[in-house]
Protein backbone atom coordinates (compact mmCIF):
# COMPACT_ATOMS: atom_id res chain seq x y z
CA UNK A 1 0.00 0.00 0.00
CA UNK A 2 1.18 3.52 -0.86
CA UNK A 3 1.16 5.38 2.46
CA UNK A 4 2.95 8.60 1.56
CA UNK A 5 3.85 10.67 -1.49
CA UNK A 6 6.20 13.66 -1.11
CA UNK A 7 6.69 15.99 -4.08
CA UNK A 8 9.07 18.95 -4.40
CA UNK A 9 9.29 21.41 -7.33
CA UNK A 10 7.31 19.44 -9.89
CA UNK A 11 5.65 21.82 -12.43
CA UNK A 12 3.03 23.73 -10.38
CA UNK A 13 3.71 21.83 -7.15
CA UNK A 14 6.16 23.64 -4.90
CA UNK A 15 6.02 21.25 -1.95
CA UNK A 16 3.46 18.57 -1.17
CA UNK A 17 3.19 15.75 1.34
CA UNK A 18 0.23 13.37 0.98
CA UNK A 19 -0.73 10.48 3.25
CA UNK A 20 -2.96 7.89 1.61
CA UNK A 21 -5.02 5.22 3.31
CA UNK A 22 -6.34 1.75 2.59
CA UNK A 23 -9.29 1.36 0.26
CA UNK A 24 -10.44 3.93 -2.28
CA UNK A 25 -8.55 7.25 -2.40
CA UNK A 26 -10.34 9.78 -4.62
CA UNK A 27 -8.74 12.94 -6.04
CA UNK A 28 -10.94 15.65 -7.54
CA UNK A 29 -10.51 19.24 -8.63
CA UNK A 30 -11.36 21.75 -11.29
CA UNK A 31 -10.06 21.30 -14.81
CA UNK A 32 -6.46 22.54 -14.99
CA UNK A 33 -5.93 22.38 -11.24
CA UNK A 34 -3.05 19.98 -11.69
CA UNK A 35 -4.46 16.45 -11.31
CA UNK A 36 -2.23 15.13 -14.09
CA UNK A 37 0.82 16.61 -12.34
CA UNK A 38 0.28 14.17 -9.46
CA UNK A 39 0.40 11.28 -11.92
CA UNK A 40 3.52 12.78 -13.52
CA UNK A 41 5.21 12.93 -10.13
CA UNK A 42 4.12 9.45 -9.03
CA UNK A 43 5.22 7.98 -12.36
CA UNK A 44 8.63 9.63 -11.98
CA UNK A 45 9.05 7.97 -8.58
CA UNK A 46 8.04 4.64 -10.13
CA UNK A 47 10.75 4.81 -12.80
CA UNK A 48 9.12 6.62 -15.74
CA UNK A 49 11.38 8.36 -18.27
CA UNK A 50 12.73 11.60 -16.81
CA UNK A 51 11.80 14.93 -18.40
CA UNK A 52 13.41 18.23 -17.34
CA UNK A 53 10.14 19.91 -18.29
CA UNK A 54 8.73 18.57 -15.02
CA UNK A 55 11.03 20.83 -12.96
CA UNK A 56 9.22 23.86 -11.54
CA UNK A 57 10.19 27.12 -13.21
CA UNK A 58 13.05 28.82 -11.41
CA UNK A 59 14.22 25.66 -9.59
CA UNK A 60 17.38 23.65 -10.17
CA UNK A 61 16.07 20.29 -8.99
CA UNK A 62 12.84 18.35 -8.46
CA UNK A 63 12.31 15.30 -6.27
CA UNK A 64 9.62 12.73 -5.51
CA UNK A 65 9.48 10.13 -2.74
CA UNK A 66 6.90 7.32 -2.58
CA UNK A 67 6.65 5.22 0.60
CA UNK A 68 5.04 1.76 0.62
CA UNK A 69 4.43 -0.18 3.82
CA UNK A 70 4.65 -3.64 2.27
CA UNK A 71 5.35 -5.39 -1.01
CA UNK A 72 4.64 -8.63 -2.83
CA UNK A 73 6.85 -11.55 -3.87
CA UNK A 74 7.91 -9.95 -7.16
CA UNK A 75 9.25 -6.85 -5.37
CA UNK A 76 10.94 -8.97 -2.70
CA UNK A 77 12.81 -10.90 -5.41
CA UNK A 78 14.07 -7.70 -7.06
CA UNK A 79 15.18 -6.18 -3.75
CA UNK A 80 16.95 -9.38 -2.70
CA UNK A 81 18.72 -9.59 -6.07
CA UNK A 82 20.03 -6.04 -5.59
CA UNK A 83 21.00 -6.53 -1.93
CA UNK A 84 18.43 -4.06 -0.62
CA UNK A 85 17.02 -4.45 2.90
CA UNK A 86 13.20 -4.47 2.97
CA UNK A 87 12.49 -4.81 6.68
CA UNK A 88 11.13 -1.23 6.88
CA UNK A 89 8.96 -1.41 3.75
CA UNK A 90 9.87 0.17 0.42
CA UNK A 91 10.88 3.81 -0.14
CA UNK A 92 11.32 4.94 -3.76
CA UNK A 93 13.10 8.26 -4.28
CA UNK A 94 13.91 10.07 -7.51
CA UNK A 95 15.59 13.40 -8.21
CA UNK A 96 15.79 15.31 -11.47
CA UNK A 97 18.07 18.28 -12.18
CA UNK A 98 17.96 20.89 -14.94
CA UNK A 99 21.11 19.44 -16.56
CA UNK A 100 19.06 16.32 -17.38
CA UNK A 101 20.66 14.11 -14.74
CA UNK A 102 18.34 11.81 -12.84
CA UNK A 103 19.18 9.74 -9.74
CA UNK A 104 17.18 7.01 -8.05
CA UNK A 105 17.23 5.27 -4.66
CA UNK A 106 15.35 2.37 -3.10
CA UNK A 107 15.53 2.32 0.70
CA UNK A 108 18.42 4.82 0.41
CA UNK A 109 20.39 2.44 -1.83
CA UNK A 110 21.33 3.99 -5.22
CA UNK A 111 19.79 2.04 -8.11
CA UNK A 112 19.45 2.37 -11.86
CA UNK A 113 16.30 3.80 -13.42
CA UNK A 114 15.70 0.34 -14.87
CA UNK A 115 15.68 -1.28 -11.41
CA UNK A 116 13.47 1.50 -10.06
CA UNK A 117 10.99 0.92 -12.89
CA UNK A 118 10.96 -2.85 -12.31
CA UNK A 119 10.06 -2.28 -8.65
CA UNK A 120 7.60 0.47 -9.54
CA UNK A 121 5.79 -1.71 -12.09
CA UNK A 122 5.53 -4.50 -9.51
CA UNK A 123 4.11 -2.13 -6.87
CA UNK A 124 1.72 0.08 -8.83
CA UNK A 125 -0.51 -0.54 -11.84
CA UNK A 126 -1.54 2.67 -13.60
CA UNK A 127 -4.54 2.88 -15.90
CA UNK A 128 -4.40 6.11 -17.82
CA UNK A 129 -1.86 8.27 -19.63
CA UNK A 130 1.12 6.39 -18.15
CA UNK A 131 -0.52 2.98 -18.41
CA UNK A 132 1.59 0.07 -17.27
CA UNK A 133 -1.20 -2.47 -16.70
CA UNK A 134 0.24 -5.88 -16.14
CA UNK A 135 -2.70 -7.46 -17.96
CA UNK A 136 -1.73 -5.75 -21.24
CA UNK A 137 1.36 -7.96 -21.34
CA UNK A 138 0.35 -11.30 -22.95
CA UNK A 139 3.14 -13.09 -21.05
CA UNK A 140 1.15 -12.55 -17.83
CA UNK A 141 -2.14 -13.99 -19.08
CA UNK A 142 -1.49 -17.66 -18.29
CA UNK A 143 -0.44 -16.91 -14.72
CA UNK A 144 -3.45 -14.60 -14.33
CA UNK A 145 -5.83 -17.30 -15.53
CA UNK A 146 -4.17 -19.80 -13.20
CA UNK A 147 -4.65 -17.53 -10.18
CA UNK A 148 -8.32 -17.13 -11.10
CA UNK A 149 -8.60 -20.91 -11.46
CA UNK A 150 -6.98 -21.51 -8.07
CA UNK A 151 -9.74 -19.39 -6.56
CA UNK A 152 -12.63 -20.85 -8.59
CA UNK A 153 -11.72 -24.43 -9.61
CA UNK A 154 -11.46 -27.08 -6.89
CA UNK A 155 -8.16 -28.97 -6.88
CA UNK A 156 -6.54 -26.68 -9.46
CA UNK A 157 -3.62 -25.71 -7.20
CA UNK A 158 -2.67 -29.36 -6.60
CA UNK A 159 -3.01 -30.10 -10.32
CA UNK A 160 -0.69 -27.20 -11.18
CA UNK A 161 1.90 -28.33 -8.60
CA UNK A 162 1.77 -31.97 -9.78
CA UNK A 163 2.23 -30.84 -13.40
CA UNK A 164 5.30 -28.81 -12.44
CA UNK A 165 6.81 -31.78 -10.59
CA UNK A 166 6.07 -34.13 -13.49
CA UNK A 167 7.72 -31.77 -15.98
CA UNK A 168 10.78 -31.39 -13.73
CA UNK A 169 11.17 -35.20 -13.59
CA UNK A 170 10.72 -35.50 -17.34
CA UNK A 171 13.19 -32.68 -18.02
CA UNK A 172 15.86 -34.22 -15.76
CA UNK A 173 15.45 -37.61 -17.47
CA UNK A 174 15.58 -35.98 -20.91
CA UNK A 175 18.83 -34.17 -20.06
CA UNK A 176 20.39 -37.43 -18.77
CA UNK A 177 19.19 -39.29 -21.86
CA UNK A 178 20.83 -36.69 -24.12
CA UNK A 179 24.10 -37.00 -22.19
CA UNK A 180 24.12 -40.78 -22.56
CA UNK A 181 23.25 -40.56 -26.24
CA UNK A 182 26.20 -38.26 -26.72
CA UNK A 183 28.41 -40.80 -24.96
CA UNK A 184 27.30 -43.56 -27.31
CA UNK A 185 28.00 -41.49 -30.40
CA UNK A 186 31.67 -41.13 -29.49
CA UNK A 187 34.03 -43.01 -31.78
CA UNK A 188 35.49 -46.42 -30.97
CA UNK A 189 38.94 -44.89 -31.21
CA UNK A 190 38.07 -42.65 -28.25
CA UNK A 191 37.13 -45.74 -26.26
CA UNK A 192 40.38 -47.44 -27.25
CA UNK A 193 42.26 -44.30 -26.25
CA UNK A 194 40.62 -44.32 -22.81
CA UNK A 195 41.23 -48.05 -22.35
CA UNK A 196 44.92 -47.68 -23.28
CA UNK A 197 45.44 -44.80 -20.87
CA UNK A 198 43.59 -46.52 -18.04
CA UNK A 199 45.70 -49.66 -18.49
CA UNK A 200 48.87 -47.58 -18.68
CA UNK A 201 48.13 -45.67 -15.48
CA UNK A 202 47.02 -48.80 -13.66
CA UNK A 203 50.33 -50.47 -14.57
CA UNK A 204 52.25 -47.39 -13.45
CA UNK A 205 50.26 -47.38 -10.17
CA UNK A 206 51.50 -44.01 -8.95
CA UNK A 207 51.07 -43.34 -5.24
CA UNK A 208 50.45 -39.81 -3.92
CA UNK A 209 53.78 -38.23 -2.97
CA UNK A 210 55.81 -40.92 -4.75
CA UNK A 211 57.38 -38.54 -7.26
CA UNK A 212 58.72 -36.30 -4.46
CA UNK A 213 60.04 -39.29 -2.53
CA UNK A 214 61.85 -40.72 -5.57
CA UNK A 215 63.29 -37.32 -6.40
CA UNK A 216 64.68 -36.97 -2.86
CA UNK A 217 66.21 -40.48 -2.97
CA UNK A 218 67.79 -39.81 -6.36
CA UNK A 219 69.30 -36.54 -5.08
CA UNK A 220 70.68 -38.32 -2.01
CA UNK A 221 72.29 -41.06 -4.13
CA UNK A 222 73.83 -38.55 -6.52
CA UNK A 223 75.29 -36.64 -3.55
CA UNK A 224 76.68 -39.92 -2.14
CA UNK A 225 78.51 -40.56 -5.41
CA UNK A 226 80.12 -37.13 -5.33
CA UNK A 227 81.08 -37.60 -1.66
CA UNK A 228 82.79 -40.93 -2.45
CA UNK A 229 85.16 -39.19 -4.86
CA UNK A 230 86.05 -36.62 -2.22
CA UNK A 231 86.71 -39.34 0.38
CA UNK A 232 88.94 -41.18 -2.08
CA UNK A 233 91.08 -38.06 -2.51
CA UNK A 234 91.34 -37.62 1.27
CA UNK A 235 92.39 -41.26 1.78
CA UNK A 236 95.03 -41.00 -0.89
CA UNK A 237 96.49 -38.04 0.97
CA UNK A 238 96.47 -40.01 4.24
CA UNK A 239 97.97 -43.07 2.63
CA UNK A 240 100.86 -41.12 1.08
CA UNK A 241 102.87 -43.18 -1.41
CA UNK A 242 101.87 -46.67 -0.43
CA UNK A 243 102.29 -46.53 3.35
CA UNK A 244 99.48 -45.10 5.45
CA UNK A 245 100.12 -42.22 7.77
CA UNK A 246 99.09 -44.23 10.88
CA UNK A 247 101.57 -47.01 9.94
CA UNK A 248 104.36 -44.47 9.57
CA UNK A 249 103.59 -43.09 13.06
CA UNK A 250 103.62 -46.62 14.55
CA UNK A 251 107.01 -47.24 12.89
CA UNK A 252 108.46 -43.97 14.28
CA UNK A 253 107.25 -44.92 17.81
CA UNK A 254 108.83 -48.41 17.47
CA UNK A 255 112.17 -46.89 16.44
CA UNK A 256 112.18 -44.45 19.38
CA UNK A 257 111.53 -47.35 21.78
CA UNK A 258 114.94 -48.84 20.89
CA UNK A 259 116.82 -46.01 22.66
CA UNK A 260 118.97 -47.67 25.35
CA UNK A 261 118.80 -44.97 27.99
CA UNK A 262 116.72 -46.01 30.97
CA UNK A 263 114.35 -44.45 31.50
CA UNK A 264 113.69 -43.55 27.85
CA UNK A 265 113.73 -39.74 27.62
CA UNK A 266 111.19 -39.88 24.73
CA UNK A 267 108.54 -41.99 26.42
CA UNK A 268 105.96 -39.15 26.38
CA UNK A 269 106.54 -38.53 22.67
CA UNK A 270 106.29 -42.25 22.01
CA UNK A 271 102.88 -42.40 23.75
CA UNK A 272 101.65 -39.39 21.76
CA UNK A 273 102.80 -41.04 18.52
CA UNK A 274 100.89 -44.22 19.40
CA UNK A 275 97.77 -42.19 20.28
CA UNK A 276 98.00 -40.15 17.09
CA UNK A 277 98.44 -43.33 15.05
CA UNK A 278 95.29 -44.86 16.61
CA UNK A 279 93.26 -41.67 15.97
CA UNK A 280 94.38 -41.53 12.33
CA UNK A 281 93.58 -45.22 11.96
CA UNK A 282 90.00 -44.55 13.21
CA UNK A 283 89.65 -41.60 10.82
CA UNK A 284 90.80 -43.68 7.85
CA UNK A 285 88.29 -46.38 8.74
CA UNK A 286 85.46 -43.87 9.01
CA UNK A 287 86.34 -42.28 5.67
CA UNK A 288 85.79 -45.48 3.74
CA UNK A 289 82.93 -44.65 1.19
CA UNK A 290 79.67 -46.62 1.33
CA UNK A 291 79.17 -49.11 -1.40
CA UNK A 292 76.53 -47.98 -3.97
CA UNK A 293 73.96 -50.14 -5.79
CA UNK A 294 74.12 -48.90 -9.38
CA UNK A 295 71.08 -50.95 -10.35
CA UNK A 296 68.99 -49.28 -7.59
CA UNK A 297 69.99 -45.85 -8.89
CA UNK A 298 68.98 -46.84 -12.43
CA UNK A 299 65.58 -48.16 -11.30
CA UNK A 300 64.83 -44.96 -9.37
CA UNK A 301 65.67 -42.78 -12.36
CA UNK A 302 63.63 -45.01 -14.69
CA UNK A 303 60.59 -44.87 -12.35
CA UNK A 304 60.90 -41.13 -11.89
CA UNK A 305 61.13 -40.59 -15.64
CA UNK A 306 58.01 -42.72 -16.26
CA UNK A 307 55.95 -40.84 -13.65
CA UNK A 308 56.95 -37.43 -14.98
CA UNK A 309 56.32 -38.47 -18.58
CA UNK A 310 52.78 -39.62 -17.62
CA UNK A 311 52.12 -36.33 -15.82
CA UNK A 312 53.18 -34.35 -18.93
CA UNK A 313 51.08 -36.54 -21.15
CA UNK A 314 47.90 -35.96 -19.15
CA UNK A 315 48.76 -32.34 -18.32
CA UNK A 316 48.49 -32.77 -14.57
CA UNK A 317 50.83 -32.78 -11.59
CA UNK A 318 52.39 -36.15 -10.76
CA UNK A 319 50.39 -36.36 -7.51
CA UNK A 320 47.16 -35.91 -9.54
CA UNK A 321 47.74 -39.04 -11.67
CA UNK A 322 45.67 -41.30 -9.33
CA UNK A 323 42.72 -38.88 -9.66
CA UNK A 324 43.17 -38.79 -13.44
CA UNK A 325 43.14 -42.58 -13.49
CA UNK A 326 39.89 -42.66 -11.52
CA UNK A 327 38.32 -40.06 -13.81
CA UNK A 328 39.23 -41.90 -17.02
CA UNK A 329 38.21 -45.25 -15.53
CA UNK A 330 34.77 -43.76 -14.74
CA UNK A 331 34.48 -42.48 -18.30
CA UNK A 332 35.45 -45.87 -19.67
CA UNK A 333 32.97 -47.57 -17.37
CA UNK A 334 30.26 -45.15 -18.50
CA UNK A 335 31.04 -45.96 -22.13
CA UNK A 336 30.98 -49.68 -21.45
CA UNK A 337 27.68 -49.48 -19.55
CA UNK A 338 25.98 -46.57 -21.33
CA UNK A 339 23.88 -48.79 -23.58
CA UNK A 340 22.12 -50.46 -20.66
CA UNK A 341 21.91 -47.17 -18.77
CA UNK A 342 20.49 -45.49 -21.87
CA UNK A 343 17.67 -48.00 -22.00
CA UNK A 344 16.95 -47.52 -18.30
CA UNK A 345 16.94 -43.71 -18.51
CA UNK A 346 14.93 -43.84 -21.75
CA UNK A 347 12.23 -45.87 -20.02
CA UNK A 348 12.26 -43.45 -17.10
CA UNK A 349 11.97 -40.50 -19.47
CA UNK A 350 9.07 -42.07 -21.40
CA UNK A 351 7.25 -42.81 -18.16
CA UNK A 352 7.76 -39.25 -16.89
CA UNK A 353 6.64 -37.82 -20.24
CA UNK A 354 3.48 -39.92 -20.21
CA UNK A 355 2.66 -38.72 -16.69
CA UNK A 356 3.37 -35.11 -17.64
CA UNK A 357 1.22 -35.34 -20.79
CA UNK A 358 -1.68 -36.76 -18.78
CA UNK A 359 -1.43 -34.03 -16.16
CA UNK A 360 -0.91 -31.31 -18.80
CA UNK A 361 -4.04 -32.49 -20.61
CA UNK A 362 -6.01 -32.42 -17.35
CA UNK A 363 -4.57 -28.98 -16.59
CA UNK A 364 -5.58 -27.73 -20.04
CA UNK A 365 -9.13 -28.94 -19.49
CA UNK A 366 -9.27 -27.20 -16.11
CA UNK A 367 -7.99 -24.00 -17.70
CA UNK A 368 -10.70 -24.22 -20.34
CA UNK A 369 -13.32 -24.45 -17.59
CA UNK A 370 -11.70 -21.56 -15.71
CA UNK A 371 -11.55 -19.48 -18.92
CA UNK A 372 -15.28 -19.98 -19.44
CA UNK A 373 -16.02 -18.93 -15.84
CA UNK A 374 -13.75 -15.91 -16.16
CA UNK A 375 -15.52 -14.87 -19.38
CA UNK A 376 -18.94 -15.20 -17.74
CA UNK A 377 -17.83 -13.13 -14.75
CA UNK A 378 -16.36 -10.37 -16.91
CA UNK A 379 -19.35 -10.24 -19.24
CA UNK A 380 -21.59 -9.70 -16.22
CA UNK A 381 -19.55 -6.60 -15.35
CA UNK A 382 -19.47 -4.98 -18.81
CA UNK A 383 -23.06 -3.74 -19.34
CA UNK A 384 -23.09 -1.58 -16.20
CA UNK A 385 -19.76 -0.07 -17.33
CA UNK A 386 -21.23 1.05 -20.69
CA UNK A 387 -19.42 -1.81 -22.42
CA UNK A 388 -22.49 -3.92 -23.13
CA UNK A 389 -21.51 -4.38 -26.78
CA UNK A 390 -18.06 -5.64 -25.88
CA UNK A 391 -17.13 -9.28 -25.63
CA UNK A 392 -14.26 -11.01 -23.86
CA UNK A 393 -12.64 -14.36 -24.58
CA UNK A 394 -9.69 -16.40 -23.39
CA UNK A 395 -7.76 -18.06 -26.21
CA UNK A 396 -5.91 -21.22 -25.13
CA UNK A 397 -3.45 -22.65 -27.64
CA UNK A 398 -0.88 -25.43 -27.56
CA UNK A 399 2.74 -24.54 -26.92
CA UNK A 400 5.99 -26.26 -26.02
CA UNK A 401 6.00 -28.26 -22.75
CA UNK A 402 7.09 -26.34 -19.67
CA UNK A 403 6.60 -26.26 -15.92
CA UNK A 404 3.22 -24.65 -16.63
CA UNK A 405 2.01 -27.41 -18.94
CA UNK A 406 1.45 -27.10 -22.68
CA UNK A 407 -0.90 -24.10 -22.84
CA UNK A 408 -0.40 -20.57 -24.08
CA UNK A 409 -3.08 -18.12 -22.92
CA UNK A 410 -4.14 -14.85 -24.55
CA UNK A 411 -6.92 -12.51 -23.42
CA UNK A 412 -9.02 -11.30 -26.36
CA UNK A 413 -11.61 -8.51 -26.63
CA UNK A 414 -13.91 -6.99 -29.19
CA UNK A 415 -15.64 -3.70 -28.44
CA UNK A 416 -18.13 -3.59 -31.31
CA UNK A 417 -20.55 -6.26 -32.61
CA UNK A 418 -19.42 -7.83 -35.86
CA UNK A 419 -15.78 -6.91 -35.38
CA UNK A 420 -13.27 -9.72 -34.84
CA UNK A 421 -11.62 -10.47 -31.53
CA UNK A 422 -8.20 -8.88 -31.05
CA UNK A 423 -5.53 -9.07 -28.40
CA UNK A 424 -6.48 -7.10 -25.28
CA UNK A 425 -3.93 -4.31 -25.66
CA UNK A 426 -4.95 -3.59 -29.27
CA UNK A 427 -8.73 -3.51 -28.97
CA UNK A 428 -9.56 -0.55 -26.71
CA UNK A 429 -8.18 2.79 -25.62
CA UNK A 430 -8.71 5.66 -23.20
CA UNK A 431 -11.60 5.48 -20.78
CA UNK A 432 -12.98 2.40 -22.53
CA UNK A 433 -9.78 0.49 -21.82
CA UNK A 434 -9.68 1.79 -18.24
CA UNK A 435 -13.22 0.50 -17.60
CA UNK A 436 -12.38 -2.82 -19.22
CA UNK A 437 -9.30 -3.14 -16.98
CA UNK A 438 -11.49 -2.25 -14.02
CA UNK A 439 -13.89 -5.09 -14.89
CA UNK A 440 -10.97 -7.52 -15.19
CA UNK A 441 -9.43 -6.41 -11.93
CA UNK A 442 -12.72 -6.65 -10.06
CA UNK A 443 -13.22 -10.20 -11.32
CA UNK A 444 -9.64 -11.10 -10.36
CA UNK A 445 -9.72 -9.34 -6.98
CA UNK A 446 -8.74 -11.65 -4.17
CA UNK A 447 -6.51 -13.71 -6.46
CA UNK A 448 -4.28 -10.74 -7.28
CA UNK A 449 -3.94 -7.97 -4.72
CA UNK A 450 -0.25 -7.11 -4.63
CA UNK A 451 -0.63 -3.94 -6.71
CA UNK A 452 -1.70 -0.44 -5.85
CA UNK A 453 -4.15 0.51 -8.61
CA UNK A 454 -4.22 4.01 -10.09
CA UNK A 455 -7.09 4.98 -12.42
CA UNK A 456 -7.22 8.12 -14.55
CA UNK A 457 -9.89 8.86 -17.20
CA UNK A 458 -11.91 5.86 -15.97
CA UNK A 459 -15.07 8.05 -16.08
CA UNK A 460 -14.46 9.51 -19.56
CA UNK A 461 -17.67 9.67 -21.59
CA UNK A 462 -19.94 8.26 -18.89
CA UNK A 463 -22.36 9.62 -16.35
CA UNK A 464 -25.34 8.65 -14.24
CA UNK A 465 -25.85 4.97 -13.57
CA UNK A 466 -22.71 3.99 -15.49
CA UNK A 467 -20.56 6.30 -13.36
CA UNK A 468 -22.18 4.89 -10.24
CA UNK A 469 -21.38 1.35 -11.46
CA UNK A 470 -17.76 2.38 -12.01
CA UNK A 471 -17.58 3.82 -8.50
CA UNK A 472 -19.09 0.68 -7.01
CA UNK A 473 -16.55 -1.53 -8.75
CA UNK A 474 -13.66 0.70 -7.78
CA UNK A 475 -14.87 0.40 -4.21
CA UNK A 476 -15.00 -3.41 -4.51
CA UNK A 477 -11.51 -3.54 -6.00
CA UNK A 478 -10.10 -1.25 -3.31
CA UNK A 479 -11.61 -3.34 -0.52
CA UNK A 480 -8.94 -6.02 -1.08
CA UNK A 481 -6.11 -3.69 -2.11
CA UNK A 482 -5.71 0.05 -2.56
CA UNK A 483 -6.86 2.31 -5.37
CA UNK A 484 -6.06 5.93 -6.24
CA UNK A 485 -8.60 7.43 -8.63
CA UNK A 486 -8.57 10.81 -10.34
CA UNK A 487 -12.14 11.54 -11.34
CA UNK A 488 -14.55 14.20 -12.64
CA UNK A 489 -17.55 12.07 -11.66
CA UNK A 490 -19.63 12.89 -8.61
CA UNK A 491 -20.92 9.31 -8.52
CA UNK A 492 -17.38 7.90 -8.42
CA UNK A 493 -16.24 10.47 -5.84
CA UNK A 494 -19.11 9.45 -3.56
CA UNK A 495 -17.48 6.03 -2.95
CA UNK A 496 -14.26 7.48 -1.52
CA UNK A 497 -12.74 6.14 1.68
CA UNK A 498 -10.43 9.16 1.55
CA UNK A 499 -11.14 12.23 -0.56
CA UNK A 500 -8.45 14.71 -1.66
CA UNK A 501 -9.17 18.07 -3.29
CA UNK A 502 -6.71 19.48 -5.81
CA UNK A 503 -6.63 23.28 -6.01
CA UNK A 504 -4.67 25.90 -7.93
CA UNK A 505 -3.81 29.31 -6.50
CA UNK A 506 -1.99 32.35 -7.89
CA UNK A 507 0.04 34.58 -5.57
CA UNK A 508 2.85 37.04 -6.27
CA UNK A 509 2.71 36.09 -9.93
CA UNK A 510 3.30 32.40 -9.19
CA UNK A 511 0.84 29.56 -9.79
CA UNK A 512 0.85 26.73 -7.27
CA UNK A 513 -1.05 23.46 -7.05
CA UNK A 514 -1.99 22.14 -3.64
CA UNK A 515 -3.72 18.99 -2.47
CA UNK A 516 -5.53 18.48 0.81
CA UNK A 517 -7.67 15.75 2.32
CA UNK A 518 -11.21 16.99 2.92
CA UNK A 519 -13.77 15.97 5.55
CA UNK A 520 -17.50 15.36 5.31
CA UNK A 521 -18.72 18.96 4.89
CA UNK A 522 -16.01 19.82 2.39
CA UNK A 523 -16.74 16.60 0.53
CA UNK A 524 -20.38 17.55 0.20
CA UNK A 525 -19.41 20.95 -1.23
CA UNK A 526 -16.81 19.42 -3.60
CA UNK A 527 -19.21 16.79 -4.97
CA UNK A 528 -21.91 19.48 -5.28
CA UNK A 529 -19.45 21.57 -7.30
CA UNK A 530 -18.82 18.63 -9.62
CA UNK A 531 -22.60 18.25 -10.08
CA UNK A 532 -23.62 21.86 -10.65
CA UNK A 533 -20.43 23.54 -11.79
CA UNK A 534 -19.22 26.91 -10.55
CA UNK A 535 -22.38 27.73 -8.60
CA UNK A 536 -23.28 25.29 -5.84
CA UNK A 537 -27.06 24.98 -5.48
CA UNK A 538 -29.22 23.54 -2.70
CA UNK A 539 -30.24 20.80 -5.11
CA UNK A 540 -26.62 19.87 -5.80
CA UNK A 541 -25.94 19.80 -2.04
CA UNK A 542 -28.85 17.42 -1.53
CA UNK A 543 -27.67 15.23 -4.40
CA UNK A 544 -24.11 15.24 -3.03
CA UNK A 545 -25.33 14.01 0.36
CA UNK A 546 -27.17 11.23 -1.41
CA UNK A 547 -24.11 10.16 -3.41
CA UNK A 548 -21.71 9.98 -0.47
CA UNK A 549 -21.61 6.36 0.67
CA UNK A 550 -21.54 5.62 4.36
Amino acid sequence: MLINLSISNIVLIERLNLSFGAGLNILTGETGAGKSILLDALSLALGARSDTGLIRHGCDMASVTAVFDDCGNAVNDILTENGIDKSEGVILRRTLSTDGKSRAWINDVPVSARTLKAVGDALVEIHGQFANHTLLNPSTHRATLDRFAEKNIAGFSDLLINTKHAYAQYHDAEVRFAELTDLLTRTESERDFLAHNVAELKALNVAPGEEEELSNRRSAMMNAEKNAAILKDALEMLNGHGTSLDAQLFNVAHILQRIKTDPNPYSDQIDKLYNAAEIISDVVGALEPESMDVDDMDSIEERLFAIRAAARKHRVQADELPVKLQEMASQLDALDNSDAELKRVGALRDSALARFNALASELSSARTVAASKMRDCILQELPDLKLGSADFAVEISHTSPSLSGTDDVLFMIKTNPGSPFAALHRAASGGELARLMLALRVVLSGSENEHVFVFDEVDTGISGATASAVGCRLNRLASSSQALVITHSAQVAGYADKHFKISKTVADGKTTTSVAEIGTDERINEIARIISGAEITPESITMAKTLIKG
